[in-house]
């Protein structure tokens, strides 16, 4: 009798095995070739707006057209990546399928014509809404859905950037602070690998980077490199503040657009207008899109932070800039490759005056911003692994850790939970509660009293 019982459990469980292969496998596929479309276009439109500078004119034109197209057919989509995550933890009105298609076609539309955004937000939205279409489809029960839905954020973000391990990590930790979702590890990092795949399949490549600092025989403590660990430290701190400052000032600036220009379409408008300005008033157009590559010589890039010797101390704040007056104002893409370049530019900026190789700091920051503005440090040190090697996986690891600590409970994602707290507050969060509604309550509870630290 018990071999009996045995073996139905073992059936059961070969059973759901095979119901996710069968599942996930068409899922991911097809989330890989929609990302595959998505870069494709997406390197079309920039190629297109360096071979025709007057696209920049445009922007105006283009704002209004898709913060208007967003209001009026876009329903639950414009609640973007926050959507997805809220749906994971409380599952209410679903993903439309209508997403994908929309921000696929406004995130190329403002690369097009110039807007400083990234591709993450793109594909994990594409990866949640076709898993919450397929989840539909199939009438899944609640916990199900919840599983195919962090699929489709794995699969969307390992496909874009070709890092289906940090993709698949990323969609278990960005949903709460301080804890892993460990239920979906395999159904992720199965979907994570078959979006990557796809991708590779269409022939579109990814963009290649390597640092070539390479670390000399340490002599010393049990021959480690003291003192540069305790400068990447240090790095990290501000990596961490310059994540933090870029939460805070994204939100802020959309709750100023939100009072100050009611009509949400009109506010593109007048940011294409600063932007602009901001364009002839520096003369250069280097801050324009992804910033990854560009056709003008000695533009800043974020290929080209990664090169040895390198000196710039500016340009991590005006992409910073420019990344918030885009995004904050209805233009749609991701935060993600923006901030790859922040991080990297800071970290030339930070190796040059602390005597640490350039190239080495750059790449620390290209990750160590992003995990503290997403609050996912495992899935970044993960990431530095995959695109630069295990070499400097010990300072990729500190510089990813210090951020995540510095940059408390900011966030570029408001629909997080805190299910561990970073530090020691007053009021303890509820994981229920989003975190831009925690943040809220904790600023009024504090009112009339010294509030404690974030």
């Amino acid at each position: 009798m018990h071999d009996h019982s045995f073996l139905q459990r073992q059936w059961r469980k070969v059973l759901r095995l095979a119901f996710w292969l069968a599942v996930l496998v068409p899922l991911s596929v097809g989330i890989g070739s929609a990302v595959a479309l998505f870069l494709w276009s997406l390197e079309r439109a920039t190629q297109a707006r360096f071979d025709l500078p007057w696209l920049i004119w445009l922007m105006p034109v283009a704002g209004f057209a898709m913060v208007w197209a967003y209001q009026k057919f876009g329903g639950a989509s414009t609640g973007g990546n926050n959507l997805i995550v809220d749906e994971i933890h409380q599952p209410g009105g679903g993903v439309p399928l209508r997403m994908a298609p929309f921000i696929l076609v406004s995130t190329v539309l403002t690369h097009l014509v110039g807007g400083s955004a990234g591709r993450e937000g793109t594909a994990v939205q594409i990866g949640g809404a076709l898993a919450g279409g397929l989840g539909r489809r199939f009438d899944l029960d609640a916990p199900s859905m919840r599983i195919l839905l962090i699929c489709g954020i794995a699969a969307g973000f390992g496909a874009v950037f070709g890092t289906p391990l940090a993709g698949a990590i990323f969609a278990l930790e960005v949903l709460m602070i301080g804890r892993i979702q460990y239920d979906a590890l395999l159904p992720a990092l199965l979907a994570a690998l078959v979006g990557h795949w796809t991708v590779l399949a269409w022939g579109v490549g990814h963009v290649h980077y390597e640092i070539s600092f390479i670390p000399s025989d340490v002599t010393g403590w049990f021959g480690v490199d003291i003192v540069l660990f305790a400068k990447v430290a240090v790095a990290g701190l501000i990596f961490g503040l310059c994540a933090r400052a870029f939460a805070e000032t994204s939100h802020g600036l959309a709750a100023l657009w939100a009072r100050f220009v009611p009509y949400a379409p009109l506010r593109p408008v007048i940011a294409s207008g600063l932007i602009i300005g901001l364009v002839y008033l520096l003369d250069t157009r280097a801050y324009l899109g992804l910033g990854v590559w560009s056709a003008i010589p000695g533009d800043p890039t974020l290929i080209g932070f990664l090169q040895p010797d390198q000196t710039d101390h500016t340009s991590w704040f005006w992409k910073f800039l420019f990344t918030v007056i885009t995004l904050s104002a209805g233009f749609k893409g991701g935060e993600v490759t923006p901030l790859f370049f922040i991080g990297a530019a800071l970290g030339v900026a930070l190796g040059s005056l602390m005597g640490v190789p350039t190239d080495l700091m750059a790449a620390i920051g290209f990750v160590a911003v992003f995990a503290g503005a997403t609050n996912t440090p495992l899935a970044c040190v993960i990431m530095g692994i995959e695109l630069f090697g295990a070499t400097h996986a010990v300072s990729l690891a500190i510089g990813c850790f210090m951020a995540y600590a510095a940059s408390g409970h900011a966030s570029i994602y408001g629909a997080q939970r805190i299910a561990v707290a970073k530090t020691r507050v007053a009021w303890q969060p509820d994981p229920a509660v989003p975190l831009h509604q925690w943040r809220k309550l904790r600023r009024s509870k504090a009112k009339g009293r010294k509030p404690a630290d974030d």
